[in-house]
This record gives C-alpha cells, sequence and structure tokens, in this order.
C-alpha cells in the first residue's frame, strides 16, 4: 500500500548533444522521492527495447516499479541558453487508457501525473484518476506541449482537463502560455484549488483561492543539473501534502529538495 503513485512515460533525452540517458516526469519524481524516502509506487512506460536503458535505472531507485509495454518511447534533444530550455520532440509516447493508468495507481490516493505532452493523458484518463477520492498533481508543460515532432511546439488549447486537477505546477513560461502573463490573479481564475508558480531564481508562489504565498529560492553554491528540477519539487510537494503538510510548508520542503537534488546531479560525475 502506498500513498503517492507516479504515473507516466519514461523518455530518452540527449542533453546538449551528449549521451542519450533516462527521462521523463516519472523518472525524476521517482528519484526524487526515493531521495526524501516517500511512501511511494512508480508506473512508468517505454518500448520494449528501451527497457534494459531506461527502466534498471529507475528501479535502481528502489521503489516499488510496474513497467507499462509501449511501441514507442518519448525521446527528445534538448540545451539550455541561462534559464531556458530549447528542445526537439523526435518521438512521442505512448498513451495512456483508463483502465490502464487506475489500475497504475492502485490504491494510492496522491498522483503525481507524469504527463510529457498532452496526449500522455487524455481528459477521459485525468477524469478516472481523479475519481475515488484520489487527489491529481501535474505540471502544465505536460499539458501545453502539442504532439507533434519538431521543435517543441506549445499553446493553450487544453480543453477542461483542470477540472480534474487539485495542483498545478507551472513555471513562467507556462503560465504566459494559459492565462497570458505569470500573475496570481489570472492562475486562480482558472479554478485549481492549489497552483504552484515557480520563478526560477526568484523562488516560487504559492496561489490558493484564499492567499497567494511567496516561497524565497534556496541559494545553491556548485555545480548544478536543473534537468528535472521542476518535476522533483513537485514530488517533494505531494509527498508533504501527503503527510499534513499545509501548501506553503508543503512549498518551502519542496524547494528545500529541489535544491538539494540538482545540486547533488550536477556533482555526480
Amino acid at each position: 500500500m502506498s500513498s503517492i503513485a507516479a504515473i507516466g512515460n519514461l523518455s530518452i533525452d540527449r542533453v546538449a548533444d551528449g549521451p542519450p540517458r533516462p527521462g521523463g516526469t516519472v523518472f525524476y519524481s521517482a528519484q526524487a522521492l526515493a531521495v526524501i524516502v516517500a511512501d511511494a509506487r512508480i508506473a512508468a512506460s517505454c518500448a520494449a527495447a528501451d527497457r534494459p536503458q531506461l527502466v534498471l535505472p529507475l528501479e535502481a531507485f528502489g521503489l516499488p516499479v510496474t513497467w507499462y509495454p509501449a511501441e514507442t518511447t518519448t525521446a527528445y534533444r534538448f540545451h539550455y541558453e541561462g534559464d531556458s530550455r530549447v528542445m526537439i520532440q523526435d518521438a512521442v509516447g505512448a498513451t495512456w487508457s483508463s483502465e490502464q493508468a487506475v489500475e497504475a495507481a492502485a490504491d494510492a490516493s496522491w498522483i503525481h501525473v507524469g504527463a510529457l505532452v498532452r496526449s500522455d493523458f487524455p481528459p477521459q484518463t485525468l477524469a478516472a484518476l481523479a475519481s475515488d477520492g484520489r487527489r491529481l498533481l501535474i505540471d502544465a508543460q505536460g499539458l501545453i506541449r502539442a504532439p507533434v515532432l519538431g521543435p517543441l511546439r506549445t499553446d493553450g488549447d487544453i480543453g477542461d482537463v483542470l477540472r480534474y486537477v487539485e495542483i498545478l505546477k507551472l513555471n513562467e513560461e507556462e503560465a504566459g502560455t494559459l492565462v497570458g502573463r505569470p500573475s496570481p490573479e489570472p492562475l486562480r481564475a482558472l479554478g485549481v484549488p492549489e497552483i504552484i508558480l515557480t520563478l526560477g531564481s526568484e523562488g516560487s508562489l504559492v496561489i490558493t483561492s484564499s492567499a497567494t504565498e511567496a516561497v524565497p529560492p534556496i541559494e545553491i553554491e556548485g555545480p548544478v543539473d536543473p534537468t528535472g528540477a521542476g518535476d522533483t519539487y513537485s514530488a517533494a510537494y505531494l509527498t508533504a501534502r501527503s503527510e499534513g503538510a499545509e501548501p506553503l510548508e508543503a512549498a518551502r520542503r519542496a524547494s528545500e529538495t529541489a535544491a538539494m537534488v540538482v545540486f547533488l546531479r550536477g556533482s555526480s560525475p
């Protein structure tokens, strides 16, 4: 029995012309959940041919993992220009069915939906996941990304899927895509009970129906690898909420965890 389930497609990532490496929201979420010793289970999908390269490193984190075979594996190439990430989508992964997603969630009551593009978890799948009192956290990146190959394309054509979401995490660019500007009031109008707006080196904001609260940044000295930082933040936030923390305290704990993990990743040989 686990209180948290992280569900999603794995990806093959090539960063700045480096060698391929495991990636995807569910991969970085699992890493964070293992670091903070969360009561969690992982459900991930990729092509069978890529299972040794992707699933074995995922299992090495030490959490229970269920693998679902797919016809294709999501694939990206990207590099960083300052705080911005420039991405190319080389392949789009599988679409999770309602039955598959509910099976993957099992008895968990808090779900980290690891969508990489909007076709990963269509509205009917999110509706099924949100049934029976489950609370869903999703990153806006997985809603605004179009499932097309080539330079990453984003738009705000997400329909009414946010009705199924308890916690929405997004950055300034994603907020601009959804509501025009990264400001609390237009974001609050989306109707999501809890919104986490990350502001890079300026920290983050916790936006609820009644308040907007700032979380200061965590200063990091030394090399960092920012890949997956948002996924790490989301996993840590969801863990804190599942343990009874209020949104502001959960965001503080998430910031600390994300800072620690990106430093450890950047310091690894």
